[in-house]
């Protein structure tokens, strides 16, 4: 095989490759669009059902960190409320 042919599917195999990386990510991008729309939805029913919503959200950021990371940070959050006179 020549050089210049050895190049060319050297080429098609990295563009075959890389199209199907970037589909890939299309398609994820398309599967994180609907859950977000499903999320929107689950939020709207609990707002509609009487649920603030905002805190709902924080609630399920919260669930989502090591407890030592949330007992830190609702630490500072406390002393910087106290700081200011908010208590």
């Amino acid at each position: 095989m020549s050089e210049i042919g050895h190049n060319s599917d050297i080429e098609n195999v990295a563009a075959a490759e890389l199209r199907q990386f970037i589909e890939c990510i299309e398609r994820l991008n398309d599967e994180g669009k609907a859950i977000n729309e499903d999320k929107a939805e689950k939020f709207g029913e609990m707002k509609g059902r009487g649920y603030d919503v905002k805190a709902v959200k924080r609630i399920i950021r919260d669930r989502a960190k090591d407890t030592q990371q949330r007992l830190e940070e609702e630490s500072i959050y406390e002393t910087y409320k106290a700081a200011l006179g908010m208590d």
